[in-house]
């Protein structure tokens, strides 16, 4: 992305903060970045150790940025949205990193069709190890995608989408999927420590395994099917922990969580987007 396009984040919080430190990490201008926010030492915070700029006022950040990234709380989003009408220009972009926000919601708000993302990065971008989903509505064009995967890459990996119904899909493997490997990482550490291992090494086993098997993973020709199996001696210690998952359809629990996932996060897009 050229360093001459202005990013103005509404909303100073943990995921906008991951954004920008990543942004500036790559060697984006951080004078190219402008952030605006009601907490006014959260913005100190921000400007301290970033450099950008900050506002309190969300119509005067957009007066001087091209891009436009909705960071706040779904709750508000049309709170925000609304307030910035009668100050947006038609060739702003904007950038929704909002859970479960319709893009034609998130329009209407805003009073008008305007080029938008819709985004859905999950809580490893944090780290800079992030997987997004992405999709653009109608009026987003292909400059705009690549500026987008830009700002996002700076988090982790990108995945756009053709249909906005699949970012539910994102929504239930990777945006709510860092707590299913927490869930598995606990549950692996009260196993340790019932056998007899301290709470400490039980969960440092844990926590490096998990870590151990994505970087293989994600460095492996392999997919995760033949890795296992690569794992798996015949009549060995992982054959009969596996048969033991699946005695008791550990696939079929792993389906079904991510289905609830799936439908809850198009309950919740229903929900939040059914304000006037």
């Amino acid at each position: 992305m050229q360093n001459k396009s202005v990013i103005g984040f509404i909303g100073a919080g943990n995921m906008a903060y991951a954004l920008i430190k990543g942004l500036v990490n790559n060697g984006y201008g951080a004078e190219n970045i402008k952030i605006s926010d009601l907490d006014e030492t959260l913005l100190s915070s921000r400007n301290s150790e970033l450099g950008v700029a900050t506002f309190t006022n969300n119509t005067a950040l957009i007066a001087e940025c091209d891009v436009v990234v909705l960071a706040v709380k779904p709750q508000v989003m049309g709170n925000v949205c609304k307030g910035l009408q009668g100050a947006i220009k038609s060739s702003h972009l904007f950038v929704s990193i909002a859970a479960g926000i319709r893009a034609s919601d998130i329009c209407r708000w805003l009073g008008g069709d305007y080029a938008l993302v819709r985004t859905m990065p999950n809580t490893p971008a944090l780290v800079q190890q992030g997987a997004t989903g992405l999709f653009a509505n109608d009026l987003a064009s292909e400059d705009h995608k690549a500026i987008v995967t830009s700002v996002l890459s700076a988090i982790g990996d990108c995945f756009w989408v053709s249909e906005e119904k699949l970012i539910d899909a994102i929504t239930a493997i990777s945006g709510s999927g860092p707590a299913y490997f927490f869930l598995m990482m606990q549950s692996m550490t009260q196993a340790g420590m019932a056998l007899g291992l301290d709470e400490e090494t039980a969960s440092a086993l844990s926590v490096k395994t998990a870590l151990g098997a994505s970087v293989m993973a994600a460095n492996s020709d392999d997919g995760p099917k033949q890795l296992r199996a690569n794992v798996t001696s015949p009549n060995g210690t992982t054959q009969a922990a596996i048969e033991s998952f699946q005695d008791q359809n550990f696939e079929g629990i792993v389906a079904n969580a991510t289905r609830a996932a799936f439908e809850r996060a198009h309950e919740l897009s229903i929900q939040l987007g059914d304000v006037d």
